[in-house]
């Protein structure tokens, strides 16, 4: 019979750890990986079965590779800390690395739910993020800081079944995720060499949000779609404005004057 690890990456994530880290309980194993979290995160986990693993926090390549290195069974199914893996989903999943044919990497849909309702567009569905059942072998991913890389060593499949997704548990975390993101993000392009302006971060951040809101048809979600493609400004164009600030000085100690 084949076996699969679950594994859960995540900080300071006490208020969802727990809820994760039981909708994967049917695993062979759950491999928390734990960026010395501050709060309750490691023991919550710990207390309901999880064999937790500390790895300082690199970014999120390395982190995913850490997570991987760390599970001992051939199937891994990933699941981050804000999202719930469904009973139909665990079946299929069962069903799935028993077949003969399997594939080697699988993608999951999954339904975002945001402001009290479930996104139907905004991109947010099926939302195939990256293949989160796969053999663990298959697949690899770049040291990105931020939505980080991978590639995939074999056949690819998709899963019929969704797991469930909560990203934001409310506004001040959709903020707080937008500002970590950024400044990952600006790092990211300055690693990569990419120029950035304000012009650059402006029509960037433009143009994430006529994707959204329009060409993704973010406006039939009301205003939970509004919210995320504007969120979606904010993010491109603050990643683009800290890629500016990084090369350049804005203390303004030589230039500035002070008017009385």
């Amino acid at each position: 019979m084949a076996k699969v690890s679950a594994y859960i990456i995540g900080y300071n994530e006490e208020r969802n750890i727990g809820d994760a880290v039981k909708s994967v309980l049917w695993a062979d194993e759950v491999v928390f990986v734990d960026s010395f979290s501050t709060d309750r995160s490691a023991e919550i986990a710990e207390s309901l079965g999880a064999r937790v693993v500390q790895v300082p926090f690199e970014g999120f390549g390395k982190l995913r590779t850490a997570a991987i290195n760390s599970t001992k069974y051939e199937w891994v199914f990933s699941l981050d800390t804000d999202e719930r893996c469904t009973e139909a989903a665990r079946d299929e999943i069962r069903e799935l690395i028993e077949k003969p044919d399997a594939k080697d990497v699988y993608y999951t849909p999954r339904r975002n739910v945001f402001m009290g309702r479930w996104i139907r567009h905004c991109g947010f569905y099926p939302d195939f993020r990256q293949p989160q059942l796969f053999r663990r072998d298959k697949m690899t991913f770049d040291e990105g800081m931020v939505h980080e890389g991978f590639t995939i060593h074999g056949s690819i499949g998709y899963m019929k079944n969704y797991i469930w997704q909560f990203p934001y548990r409310d506004l001040s975390q959709l903020i707080g995720k937008m500002e970590r993101y950024s400044s990952l993000g600006a790092i990211k392009l300055s690693d990569r060499g990419r120029n950035a302006s304000m012009a650059r971060a402006f029509f960037s951040g433009l143009a994430a949000f006529i994707r959204i809101y329009f060409l993704k048809l973010g406006f039939l979600d009301g205003w939970p779609g509004f919210v995320i493609s504007f969120a979606n400004f904010e993010g491109t164009f603050y990643r683009y404005a800290k890629g500016v600030e990084l090369k350049s000085d804005w203390s303004g100690t030589e230039t500035a004057s002070y008017e009385g």
